[in-house]
């Protein structure tokens, strides 16, 4: 049976194809997720660090950022990360320290704030964060961090665990050498940067954290006050092990979203620890409203 003649259809393809135009034009005109509608995704620089204050080994001048070579060095990182021109800077600390940590920026704007006598003044927080903050006359740093931290040593025990110690073993010889080379003084902390933001260095601790877990299963974890063990189920303990990191991340995501809705900020520079920057990086992909920074553009060379 003949449904139409060749007048119909030629009538009907036209017709389709001004519903296909008018689909293409609304699509354009959609606005970005949780932006105004025609408003240019958001720009964020996920910066993966080193706590650089639990780097520091008394005796080892290598090892502290505040002797003069290394904060001639941490000059030098600014000067990359301000050529970002971020006009939002948000760093791991929980909201709930925004007030302690708005007071001891103002302090520090003011030049009241010495961070060689501040306990855990060799922080990123303080080194990179205030600093910048105050080269870009920012008037806040945000917290951005969420509780659930814990040990990658709680996932223990399992089927397939072998899997998991090996990938956890190839993880440290290929890490080691990165510590190393920044305390015996053949790395300066750009390189050091650098390498701890490589694409190679994010995939592989994101493949350990966020992957080979889930091929263990009917174990336990370890008892740990961040992790509510009633509601773990002992065939999947790999991924309820994911489920604890990654829950942290959408928390983490949740605050650096909203403190851009607060602040109406185009460019956000976020400094994690790079166990984090993998799983955002993954999160923000997803997200029409934001385009990633390459953080190697602005770490420098030296």
């Amino acid at each position: 049976m003949r449904w139409f003649n060749r007048r119909d259809r030629h009538c009907l393809m036209g017709l389709l194809g001004l519903l296909g135009l008018a689909a293409c034009a609304t699509t354009k005109s959609q606005p970005v997720a949780g932006g105004p509608a025609g408003a240019a995704p958001v720009s964020v620089l996920l910066l993966g660090c080193s706590h650089l204050a639990q780097l520091y080994k008394a005796g080892n001048a290598n090892s502290d950022v505040l002797t003069p070579k290394r904060q001639a060095e941490l000059g030098a990182v600014l000067d990359g990360l301000q050529r970002y021109r971020p006009d939002g800077i948000l760093v791991e600390e929980l909201p709930e320290r925004q007030a302690a940590l708005d007071s001891l920026y103002q302090l520090y704007r003011q030049g009241r704030l010495d961070l060689n006598t501040l306990p855990g003044g060799r922080s990123e927080v303080y080194q990179l964060g205030f600093a910048l903050g105050k080269r870009l006359g920012l008037a806040r740093i945000h917290c951005v961090n969420a509780p659930g931290g814990t040990s990658q040593s709680i996932l223990h025990e399992g089927q397939n665990i072998e899997l998991y110690q090996q990938a956890t073993a190839r993880w440290r010889a290929f890490a080691a050498p990165f510590d190393k080379q920044l305390l015996d003084g053949t790395h300066t902390l750009s390189q050091y940067l650098r390498t701890l933001n490589d694409p190679a260095t994010v995939q592989q601790l994101h493949t350990l954290v966020y992957r080979t877990p889930a091929r263990v299963t009917h174990g336990t974890l370890k008892a740990d006050p961040m992790v509510d063990a009633a509601f773990l189920n002992p065939q999947y303990v790999g991924a309820e092990f994911i489920s604890v990191f990654y829950n942290r991340d959408l928390k983490v995501y949740s605050n650096i979203v909203t403190t851009q809705l607060a602040n109406h900020q185009t460019r956000q520079l976020v400094l994690m620890g790079v166990r984090h920057i993998g799983s955002l990086q993954g999160i923000f992909r997803d997200d029409p409203a934001y385009r990633i920074a390459e953080a190697a553009s602005y770490l420098g060379h030296n």
